[in-house]
């Protein structure tokens, strides 16, 4: 039997994410969402804790990830649990690490960090230490725009989604 593994979670971007190439040229990207939990305790008051996620995206969506979210920018985020582990070269110790390998996402929310809400991308992932296998453009909208605007007069803020 094939294992399967699957994660979707939405919050806040708990830092800038860090844009880096690796050796063979491809783009990664990594940061964190912060995801909000409420419930009531067994005597019956409202409790509030927080996870956070460490995610990594490939390639083209490790661009726009890059350009257009912030700290504080709210994500739909979903991609598959992958764990990896090194040796620290301080402590000599064994480390690992979980992380949400990003398949897809979603910009949500208002338009914080300079996404606006509403826009998704499903860029693929990165596979076996390969580059990554988002060749997928993104859908910029473009049919909503009649063809004789110039793209530099288009006020992004001034579309009502």
């Amino acid at each position: 039997m094939r294992g399967f593994s699957k994660a979707i979670i939405a919050g806040n971007v708990t830092r800038d994410p860090e844009m880096r190439t690796t050796p063979s040229g491809s783009q990664v990207c990594s940061f964190a969402i912060a995801v909000n939990r409420s419930y009531k305790d067994s005597s019956g008051a409202q409790q509030d804790q927080v996870s956070y996620l460490d995610c990594v995206a490939w390639g083209k969506s490790a661009e726009i990830i890059s350009q257009y979210i912030k700290k504080g920018s709210q994500l739909l985020v979903s991609g598959r649990l992958e764990q990896r582990s090194w040796e620290d070269k301080n402590s000599g110790q064994r480390r690992s690490r979980t992380e949400i390998v990003v398949e897809d996402f979603s910009f949500i929310g208002g338009n914080n960090g300079g996404n606006g809400g509403g826009s998704s991308y499903g860029g693929g992932s990165r596979g076996g230490g390969s580059k990554a296998a988002a060749t997928e453009e993104v859908d910029t909208g473009s049919d909503i725009v009649p063809d004789d605007v110039p793209d530099d007069q288009i006020n992004l803020d001034e579309i009502p989604f």
